[in-house]
């Protein structure tokens, strides 16, 4: 059964198993996100968890134990995740941490898991300075970069050729890394390219009239949005009611992740080049299975959130399994070099940068259906694979310090 209750101000879900008294103890991992404060993301990612956890614990659990997952709400703010995770830790006996959505937070959490020596899975943030300026021992990362997804985009970018770039973004440190991560891939692509305006809007308050006049007003060629959720949804009817994507080129990251497509329903952009996840058209046993799973059990289709969470509780299973222990440095050594099969293919948790090699799909926004089901889907898109986006060794070495 579940069991829910409000515990300390943040929310609690535990997975319990209907097992006798004397069964073994479990082993517990706790999981910290922001579920109030962005919820189209992270109540499928919820769901695929406990999906997973049942799949575990029906496999046999982890050392003859059953997996447990406990759950705390950080409402978005570093200071709250932190202290729910010294709660996990100190009270609740999780042998590992995982979690974080916005990238600010999952620093927070790093840096935590660092002091405590914890070991932490950083499912969601993508911020580059989890594993390279602020990386540590401790700290993994599920999801590819900012670095990693950028670079996916900018061979798409560069071949089309467009000389005077535009670039929207929410200005913290997701946002701020990705600009300059485009701004300089984009440069070494196409040496005279020019960026012509940035907006870098509040995160979550992004007042939509002003920003796209002022991106209108610097006469782009293409833009570069690097906006989500209700900000994202604003930008586009905005942009759209005032002609801003007429006969532009739009390069936006996450845009094509259901999450934020499909709000927009007849909206939505056409053309746009993203990184997403069209669950609706890939064809590969993997995901196949994990499809099926995920409907059978919710009798609705996956999101991203859904295969980010659905990941982030095998890759914990499976480096318990590996460590046989609950020691934290075996779980530790355990992650590094690990790998995984996932419903996108294999992966590897790199021992250079405890980055993991999970991909993105990257492709062109289109609308699909008729009247009431008229809606944005990803087309001509393909996988591209996190191994394939890297820096090298030597430059790894000097962006991640020896901690």
């Amino acid at each position: 059964m579940f069991r829910v209750s409000l515990v300390s101000g943040f929310f609690c879900l535990s997975m319990c198993l209907a097992a006798p008294a004397h069964a073994a103890d479990p082993l517990r991992i706790g999981e910290i996100n922001s579920y109030k404060a962005q919820p189209a993301f992270l109540e499928p990612y919820r769901k695929a968890m406990l999906l997973a956890v049942e799949e575990v614990n029906a496999a046999g659990g982890i050392l003859g134990r059953p997996l447990e997952l406990v759950i705390r709400d950080d409402n978005g703010v570093p200071g709250d995740a932190v202290r729910a995770a010294e709660e996990l830790v100190s009270r609740e006996r999780v042998v590992m941490l995982a979690g974080g959505f916005l990238s600010n937070v999952g620093l927070a959490l790093g840096d935590y898991a660092r002091q405590r020596r914890i070991p932490f899975l950083a499912s969601e943030p993508l911020t580059d300075k989890i594993t390279w300026a602020n990386g540590n021992r401790y700290t993994f990362r599920l999801r590819p970069s900012t670095w990693m997804q950028v670079s996916m985009l900018v061979p798409e970018a560069a071949k089309l050729r467009k000389k005077r770039w535009a670039i929207v973004y929410p200005n913290y440190e997701y946002g701020q890394s990705a600009v300059q991560t485009f701004k300089t891939l984009l440069k070494a692509a196409q040496p005279d390219v020019e960026f012509v305006t940035e907006q870098a809007t509040p995160l979550g308050k992004l007042d939509a009239g002003p920003v796209v006049q002022a991106l209108e007003a610097s006469k782009p060629d293409a833009i570069f949005n690097v906006l989500f959720a209700t900000d994202l949804t604003k930008f586009v009817r905005e942009g759209a009611m005032r002609g801003l994507f007429k006969g532009r080129e739009v390069v936006s990251l996450l845009s094509g992740e259901p999450e934020y497509l499909e709000p927009l329903r007849d909206e939505a952009p056409e053309g746009w080049i993203v990184t997403g996840y069209p669950w609706y058209a890939i064809k590969t046993p993997e995901h196949q299975r994990f499809l099926d799973a995920y409907r059978g059990k919710y009798g609705e289709p996956p999101r991203q959130g859904s295969v980010v969470g659905y990941v982030t509780i095998h890759a914990a299973a499976e480096a318990l399994r590996r460590a046989k222990s609950t020691d934290a440095e075996k779980i530790v050594d355990a992650f590094r070099g690990m790998p995984l099969t996932t419903p996108w293919g294999p992966i590897v948790f790199r021992p250079q940068d405890n980055q993991a090699t999970l991909g993105a799909f990257v492709g062109r926004t289109a609308l699909q259906g008729e009247g009431a089901q008229r809606m944005g889907v990803m087309v001509d898109f393909y996988y591209a694979d996190g191994a394939k986006y890297q820096p090298s060794d030597a430059e790894v070495a000097k962006l991640r310090p020896a901690r």
